[in-house]
Formats: C-alpha cells, structure tokens, sequence
C-alpha cells in the first residue's frame, strides 16, 4: 500500500453561465496515494498556467474543442511538475515535465500524450507554462507557420501584452516586420513599446473608433493580423487588411464571457482582398516543438527576447488569477506558483 497524501485542489462548483466568478471553483482538500498504476506517474505540481481557453470548460456547452470540466473535479491546465514516483520507462524520479495536469498539489497522470521532458533548467522553471511551453508554441505556430511571414510586412497584434502576443510581437520584430499591438492600459502600452520593441502600441479602450485607429498606424494596410480578441476589432481589421493578407485566429477573449457571441460584419473582405483566415489549435504543432527550442532557447539566452510573468503565489490564489484574465488585471503571462522546488 502506498502512503496517502494530503492534497489541494481547484474543483469546479458550477458550470459559468456569462462572466466567470471566483465562486465558480472552490478549494477542496482530498487525499492521493503515492502507488501508482503501470505506465503512469505521480507528480508533485509546481506552477500552473492560467489560459482563457479554460472557461471553454467551465462551461457546459456543446462544440467546444475540449470537453467540459466535471462539476466536484479538479480543474485542470498546462503547468510544471516534478516527478515523484513512476511507473512509466521514459520517466524518472525527479524528471521535470510541463503538460497537461491538475490544478491541485499531486496529479496522478496516467496518459502521458503530451507530456514533455525538460531538460533545459538554465532558465526559470515558469518559463514552461508560457514562453518555452503552450504560449511559445503558439506564438511560434501561428506567426510563422500559417502567416508565413515577410521582411518589410506589416503586424498587427490584439491582446498583445499577454503571454501569447508578446511573444509574437518578438519574433515579428526579429523577422524585420512593422509591427503594433493594442493592449488595455497606458501601462500595457508603455510595456509593449518599452520593453517588447513593438513600433508602436496603442490602448484600444481610449479609442472611439477602432477603423480609424488602425489606418491612423496602418496608412498602407496590414498584411498579418494575430487575432485573440474578436468582436468590433477584428472587423475593423478586415477593413484594413492588404490584398493577400493572412490572419491567424488564436483566441476571441471578448466572446467568451458572452451569452451570445456577436455577429459578424465586413466578411466581404476576405473574397475582395483574398485573405486568408485561419484558426488553429496548438496540440495540431506539438511535434515541431524541437524545431521551436532550437530557435527560442538560443534567443532567450542571448537576450534577444523578452519576457514578464504576472505570478499569484499559492494554489489557493488559482481562482483569482483566472478570473483576473478575462478583465484584462494581469501583465504579462499570468502564472500561479503552487510550490517552488
């Protein structure tokens, strides 16, 4: 028999129905045991990352990519964990491995299909749930594989001080690339041209008119706009596109906290200009995370990219961070540090 545990965990209590509340999940101790079954492995959780796409689950709605949470269960989400104990022949006893896994203390993870082995640990251990896990990824996929992009083009970037838009902003910057992003505070702002070498940035809540505030930075069109807000923007980017523009569609945050997401306008534009819009899920580029490391360890030793975390300390804090998301509360990469070593 193995030892029993004491254990933490974010469970979901309700399923969201408009805007997430922190009164949606609860702290819930439980206990694990340390045996495990074959091919599994026990792993002691130390950060977690906070996506938007998670409300996707919280709520009980039929088409979503991912099936919804089950109502008293642990929450789960992309993080860091350490090894304890495995059964598993690719792992060993202190492995650190960043994946799939449970919004508590101790997660038994029983099907190790997108599971990776860290072996890089020369930088911070959090970088894992953002710029060199799923966001690095997705910035990487979605910028360079479905945008294709050019020296000389011009980017534009919604949400852009997040985890996933600061990033691309970067490569586009090291691709030779105009690039401008919007963000919702003079502080995001300021970060964005500061600090991630974005040409210009501009706080899409003082603006009046989102048409004129893109040809005011777009005098000649965008060629590539990575889409994570929807709504009222994204149809005012189809009015400014170029011909042969390309955007990728990575997240619609303002659509989610709604009853029912808006409609649609200025779709004309995609037969007139002959652009190409498309969405993608990051799980379908998993296999050229290699390629990924190969080009971003090298460019965060070298200082060449940049990165903020926005950290919560302490599993208990989970909730607070999620929901601080979707009003736009975090800078930068929201992370929740659950333990530190």
């Amino acid at each position: 028999m193995g030892e029993e545990m004491r254990n933490k965990q974010i469970v979901l209590s309700n399923y969201v129905k408009g805007s997430l509340r922190e009164s949606d999940m609860s702290l819930k101790e439980s206990t694990i045991s340390s045996e495990i079954p074959n091919g599994a492995v026990l792993v002691k959780n130390l950060y977690l990352s906070c996506d938007p796409y998670l409300i996707g689950r919280m709520k009980n709605i039929e088409g979503y990519f991912a099936a919804p949470f089950r109502l008293g269960y642990p929450i789960s989400g992309y993080g860091v964990s350490r090894v304890l104990n495995s059964s598993h022949t690719d792992y060993k006893k202190g492995d650190l491995i960043w994946g799939i896994t449970g919004w508590e203390e101790y997660t038994l993870i029983k099907d190790l299909t997108g599971i990776f082995k860290i072996n890089d640990t020369d930088v911070p251990l959090s970088y894992y749930t953002g710029l060199l896990g799923m966001a690095g990824m997705t910035a990487y996929a979605g910028f360079f594989e479905l945008c294709a992009p050019k020296k000389g083009e011009t980017v534009f970037i919604s949400a852009a001080s997040g985890a996933v838009g600061q990033l691309v902003g970067q490569f586009a910057k090291l691709t030779g690339c105009y690039v401008v992003g919007s963000a919702g505070s003079k502080e995001k702002v300021d970060l964005l041209k500061n600090k991630f070498g974005f040409d210009e940035a501009f706080n899409y809540k003082e603006e009046q008119d989102y048409n004129a505030a893109l040809k005011r930075y777009f005098p000649d069109g965008i060629d590539i706009y990575f889409e994570n807000v929807g709504g009222k923007l994204l149809e005012a980017v189809l009015n400014n596109m170029r011909l042969h523009g390309r955007i990728a569609v990575c997240g619609m945050i303002s659509q989610y906290e709604l009853e029912q997401p808006e409609g649609m306008h200025n779709l004309i534009n995609l037969i007139s200009k002959r652009i190409r819009m498309e969405g993608f899920l990051v799980f379908d580029y998993y296999h050229l995370y290699p390629k990924f490391l190969e080009m971003a360890l090298p460019l965060i030793k070298e200082e060449k990219i940049t990165y903020v975390e926005d950290v919560a300390e302490g599993l208990e804090r989970a909730p607070n961070a999620l929901v601080g998301l979707f009003s736009g509360r975090n800078i930068g990469k929201q992370v929740v540090a659950v333990a530190r070593q």
